[in-house]
């Protein structure tokens, strides 16, 4: 029978993570607390993040030079602070709790504790997809840091928000395409939107957790069994590509193509500013930009961080009053990423620098006018700190790709060696295919419309592995190193932050 999802908050320690349990007695285990990659706060390590080729240098404080800079704005009508950007948090959060409950999965599984039946999974991942503040915004949320969480339950950060409803196509005004017809980047069959795709994830994990329950596990190519019970047989890591996805088709859709857009009169930056809105300390037009900055993740004083810690760190008890406040002192998201590629570069590049630059820049400006409407000038200066912020969130995005594409060659390298690894393997790659599904979200890509087609086209939709013989993984490491290139030319990366054939000495 179907599970009826209704989650008992369980006993936790400091640092650990939420334990839930099903109305039946299933066990639902959350792991975000870990080894740091790519995807925010904290989880699975590839191993290099931080270290390729990098020249030592940790590419320069978060900021924009002025050390003490903060993210905090007092509102001209009401004295108070303006700044607010909690639901942008929330979905972070929720982002994170999501992946760390598959990171627990396979545990479940294999423990004993967990015999799922057909859609008992998809149910599971939905409570955070489909979030239900009304129902379990009291419970805790599953998110570790280096200390104390000043807020612990959902609704202590935000209430009545969720993921499903924010997604590209779903919340659809002002986007610049229509996502149910002009997706681009998956091909299968009911997939049509970004929704379609997750939904055919979540339905591919359940189904694997029904077999693997069962004894079934998938086998490798060399016939040992999958890692992990999110790992396909053809090295898709499903995991990664949730994760990974819902920061681009939510933080980075609504980020770019919403909140810092300006096609809509009314909205984005296009939105008032004459007056706060009835009863908040803000304008409409303060708050919007507020969201954007929300959804790139950073902390408030982000330019005070060296990107060492903005990497490895990620979240730190600034004000020294005991508690990590989730909505000022965690590093998020991409705003993290900006700093592994920051750290991993040859040459020298500054994303974090960059993007707080445009962002707080922005936002000093509104600010000071707030309670008129900007003039024609002010408006065009306040594009300009946008297309700043944007364009390095992106390129920090698309340098990730790269990253990514040269983790995979030096993976296809140790095929038959015993330096391989099928689980590096496939999350390395999947961990390329989900960041550069969000490069079609941004209306003002530097990336044109065909190359995101051709560069989909050279991923593929699955890995190349070792049954599929020396002229087939050849013929996929060319497609990869014309993918990287295409990247580094629409992006106009330096050639030493690239890689080498092997993919080796880039990012």
């Amino acid at each position: 029978m179907k599970t009826n999802i209704k989650f008992i908050l369980m006993e936790r320690t400091p640092m650990r993570l939420l334990a839930l349990t099903l109305s039946l007695g299933l066990s639902l285990l959350g792991c975000s607390g870990g080894e740091k990659d790519d995807s925010g706060l904290a989880d699975g390590a590839d191993g290099s993040d931080g270290s390729d080729g990098s020249d030592g240098s940790d590419g320069g404080d978060g900021g924009d030079g002025a050390s003490g800079d903060r993210y905090d704005f007092v509102g001209a009508a009401s004295g108070q602070d303006s700044v607010s950007y909690g639901g942008q948090v929330f979905r972070q959060l929720l982002i994170d709790d999501m992946k760390g409950h598959l990171g627990g999965l396979t545990a479940r599984l294999d423990g004993g504790s967990f015999y799922p039946e057909a859609g008992d999974v998809t149910a599971e991942l939905e409570f955070y997809f489909e979030f239900d503040s009304a129902a379990y915004g009291a419970l805790e949320h599953g998110v570790s840091v280096n200390g104390t969480p000043l807020q612990t339950t959902y609704d202590a950060v935000s209430a009545d928000k969720g993921l499903v409803g924010k997604l590209a196509g779903n919340d659809a005004v002002g986007q610049h395409k229509d996502w149910s017809t002009d997706f681009v980047g998956w091909e299968a069959e009911g997939v049509s939107s970004p929704e379609s795709l997750l939904r055919h994830w979540f339905a591919r994990i359940d189904a694997q957790a029904v077999a693997w329950s069962l004894g079934d596990l998938p086998l490798d190519p060399s016939g040992q069994p999958v890692p992990a019970v999110y790992v396909t047989a053809q090295g898709v890591d499903l995991q990664q590509l949730t994760e990974k996805f819902l920061r681009a088709a939510v933080a980075f859709s609504q980020g770019t193509d919403d909140y810092l857009d300006d096609d809509i009169d009314g909205s984005g930056l296009l939105a008032d500013h004459s007056a706060v809105v009835e009863g908040k300390p803000y304008t409409a037009l303060e708050h919007a930009w507020d969201e954007g900055f929300g959804y790139f993740g950073a902390a408030r004083d982000y330019a005070d961080w060296s990107d060492a810690d903005i990497a490895d760190l990620a979240n730190r008890d600034v004000d020294g009053d005991g508690f990590v406040d989730l909505t000022r002192e965690v590093n998020w998201g991409h705003s993290t990423n900006a700093a592994k590629r920051d750290l991993g570069s040859n040459v020298a590049t500054d994303y974090t620098a960059e993007a707080w630059a445009g962002f707080h820049g922005g936002r000093k400006l509104l600010a000071e006018t707030a309670g008129r409407p900007l003039t024609a000038d002010e408006l065009n200066q306040l594009r300009g700190h946008r297309d700043r912020a944007v364009l390095a969130w992106e390129a920090c995005i698309a340098a990730t790709v790269v990253h990514y594409i040269n983790d995979t060659l030096q993976d296809m390298g140790a095929i038959d060696t015993d330096a391989y690894s099928f689980g590096d393997h496939a999350k390395h790659w999947s961990e390329l295919k989900g960041f550069a599904l969000a490069l079609q979200f941004n209306p003002r890509s530097p990336l044109s419309d065909g190359d995101f087609a051709t560069l989909h086209a050279l991923i593929g939709q699955a890995p190349v592995l070792e049954d599929a013989g020396p002229a087939a993984l050849q013929a996929y490491a060319d497609d990869l190193r014309e993918a990287r290139a295409l990247v580094g030319d629409a992006y106009s990366f330096a050639a030493d932050n690239l890689g080498d054939d092997n993919g080796e000495n880039g990012w």
